[in-house]
């Protein structure tokens, strides 16, 4: 259950903090958000402000920005559809009500024939059943649709549109949704920094724990303790603090630590055990990266670790095309929520850890030049900038179209490849 609850709190949170990117960038370009929703399937609860309806919605994962004249928004009016037109006192229509959910006693009933909702805002068709005349109506810019399942969404004129907003605008808000997931990743590794008392420090060597009855329990080793010397030559970090311990294999050997600021030299004897067929010397410690308390040091580690992370997938990346191609480089939901499940059962500071991690993964793999991601859609202002004029919408829409089909394709083969990576382990 904890993983669970982990699963969809850690998707869920860096879904909508991708979304709002968009969100917050296209407001400020005039781009009207006509719906931004939390969560999917069948609406819950919905409620309308400033020309945007905000809904919450039966399934808790992730949520979704509706941006006027994208290729995720829909035309509501077909012709046939009935309607239930609202006017105000001008005659002009303020609702267009195609919701049986939803009764507008005063409406005027209205079977379409035709409409345009973008250019000239009108609508018009056969009024109370007579199909003897046709009746046409005003519709004002900033009228509303009642959809089918009772949502009220504001109409979509063309001025108010995405594709009417600057080139610069428009690539803002497809780069406010990764941009949001970097800062998502710095704001909560500082977070982390500051609630775990220092930042890690990879030239530290420190002592997480010892091990009962082993050799470093027994010559007094604690946890906390900085290892700085081995037989008075400095360590380095923890690769060069392993290093040093097995060239002395079982040989009595001296260490220095700072404890709590005292320096103290402890002797051990390593005991050989055997790991994967070879023979090692031990002394029976958990060690890991230091501490750095310092605040400047807190709050650089938010951007460190995030480009850490980067630098890791791009190199992630790149071994597609040096190593070969391998799902196994890969991890879709089923990989996500074993990360969740695993991280949950070691507490919640782990759990924020780790969406951190994936936040900064999500923003990266989605400013990948693919189609259907968002950086496909920047390629594509881009080229637009480049030409001077942007691609037909039916070109676009092809393009688009044929992108989500290979991701549609490669998400089905990494979900299948977690099932059996979970079941054959």
């Amino acid at each position: 259950m904890k993983g669970v609850i982990a699963f969809i709190l850690v998707f869920g949170i860096i879904v909508l903090v991708h979304e709002f990117g968009h969100y917050f960038f296209a407001k400020r370009a005039g781009i009207l958000v006509r719906e931004f929703s939390i969560g999917m399937g069948p609406k819950l609860f919905w409620h309308r402000s400033h020309g945007t309806t905000y809904t919450i919605r039966i399934l808790p994962l992730g949520g979704y920005v509706r941006m006027a004249g994208t290729a995720d928004d829909e035309d509501e009016l077909e012709p046939g559809t009935m309607a239930t037109l609202v006017l105000n006192d001008a005659g002009v229509v303020t609702t267009i009500n195609t919701s049986d959910k939803v009764t507008n006693v005063n409406g005027v009933p209205l079977q379409v024939s035709k409409s345009d909702l973008e250019k000239e805002l009108w609508v018009e068709g056969y009024e109370n059943g007579d199909e003897s005349v046709v009746k046409r109506y005003s519709v004002d810019h900033d009228a509303t649709v009642i959809e089918k399942d009772g949502t009220e969404v504001q109409i979509a004129p063309l001025d108010v549109q995405f594709q009417s907003a600057s080139l610069g605008r428009r690539m803002l808000t497809n780069f406010g949704g990764p941009l949001n997931n970097f800062l998502l990743g710095i704001i909560t590794f500082i977070l982390i920094a500051f609630i775990s008392g220092g930042a890690p420090n990879t030239n530290q060597t420190m002592i997480a724990a010892t091990q009962a009855g082993s050799p470093a329990a027994t010559a007094g080793f604690q946890a906390k303790d900085i290892v700085t010397a081995v037989n008075g030559k400095a360590v380095t970090d923890i690769a060069d603090f392993s290093k040093k311990i097995q060239a002395q294999g079982t040989k009595r050997i001296a260490i220095t630590v700072d404890r709590n600021g005292t320096r103290k030299t402890l002797h051990v004897t390593p005991a050989e055990k055997t790991v994967s067929g070879k023979k090692v010397a031990q002394i029976g410690v958990e060690i890991t990266a230091g501490r750095d308390t310092g605040t400047w040091a807190k709050i650089k580690y938010g951007f460190t670790e995030t480009w850490y992370i980067i630098t890791h997938i791009l190199q992630i990346l790149g071994s597609f095309f040096t190593g070969g191609f391998s799902l196994n480089k890969l991890g879709g939901p089923v990989a996500i929520y074993q990360a969740s499940s695993q991280a949950a059962s070691f507490g919640w500071l782990s759990v924020v850890t780790m969406m951190a991690s994936l936040s900064v993964n999500l923003g990266l793999m989605n400013l990948l030049p693919i189609p259907a991601l968002d950086g496909g859609k920047l390629l594509l202002n881009i080229v637009e900038g480049v030409r001077g004029k942007p691609i037909s919408e039916e070109k676009e829409g092809v393009i688009t179209l044929i992108g989500f089909g290979l991701l549609l394709l490669l998400m089905i083969a990494v979900t299948w490849n977690d099932f059996q990576r979970l079941f054959t382990h």
